[in-house]
């Protein structure tokens, strides 16, 4: 029987700074490792610990997958300290990743904040694949500074892709050297024109941008069933025993990371 805890092996062979505090992995798994686009995976190290982290490649990419790590805790500043050619362990992919097939013939609005771009950075390389399935593809993306934008270099490639609009903002400038705009993202919200009726929103960030972010696409006129949210809770086991992610009936791991926010904005532990 195969054992649903046990990792694999992976070999680093790329990492890329994307800021002071966010690193992505490039692993080359030791076995056949497919996902959906939004399922996590739990990174491990031995007699370290493991952390929940969504892929941030394509899974058209079959042969290496990314994994866009921020520097917040005891595990991931050991996550930190690896170097190309060291071994971690994987498992999974857990949960459900985002429902592709309600997006076509859409245009879709993906709104995100600071690492938040990790998962959204799958979706977008996703929809690119299949670009002709989708009307059109608004993203609108926020950082704290433009120190911290992560994945500078592939913003200027996606701002040449056919059909795809790409605004940025940052909190706040004092370098004199940017170009975007000023301010929390939500304000990107202002300059977009959709066809609302033939929209579908999709939201990833820290909670408190998720929060104010989801508020603002409903005062905009989004019903909560066209409103995507990518949840990253702390999903322990990633099998929905612990119960360390859950929201009222759900478990973030298992029936999420994506929920509609018609699904789960009743309760309270929402956005904790």
């Amino acid at each position: 029987m195969t054992n649903i805890y046990q990792s694999f092996k992976s070999e680093i062979i790329k990492i890329t700074d994307e800021s002071s505090n966010i690193k992505t992995f490039t692993l080359k798994p030791s076995e056949k490792f497919s996902f959906k686009t939004g399922q996590f995976i739990e990174f491990s190290l031995n007699g370290i610990g493991e952390a929940p982290v969504t892929p941030s490649s394509s899974p058209f990419e079959t042969d290496t997958i990314d994994i866009t790590i921020m520097k917040v805790g005891y595990v991931t500043e050991k996550i930190h300290q690896l170097k190309s050619g060291d071994t971690v362990g994987i498992r999974g992919p857990y949960g459900k990743g985002y429902p592709l097939e309600n997006m076509f013939d859409k245009e879709i609005l993906i709104l995100g904040g600071g690492v938040g771009m990790a998962p959204l950075r799958s979706l977008l390389l996703t929809l690119i694949h299949q670009m002709d399935r989708f009307k059109r593809i608004i993203l609108c993306y926020g950082a704290k500074s433009p120190e911290d934008i992560i994945y500078k270099s592939q913003f200027e490639e996606w701002k040449k892709v056919k059909n795809l609009e790409v605004l940025r903002s940052v909190d706040k400038c004092q370098s004199g050297k940017w170009g975007g705009d000023i301010g929390v993202v939500t304000c990107l919200l202002d300059k977009v024109n959709i066809n609302l009726k033939n929209t579908i929103s999709i939201v990833c960030g820290p909670p408190i941008m998720m929060k104010f972010g989801t508020r603002k696409l409903l005062e905009i006129g989004f019903a909560p069933e066209q409103i995507y949210l990518s949840m990253e809770k702390n999903m322990s086991c990633g099998l929905g025993k612990c119960g360390h992610c859950q929201i009222g009936p759900y478990f973030v791991c298992k029936d999420g990371p994506v929920f509609t926010y018609e699904q789960i904005k009743d309760y309270e532990e929402l956005w904790d």
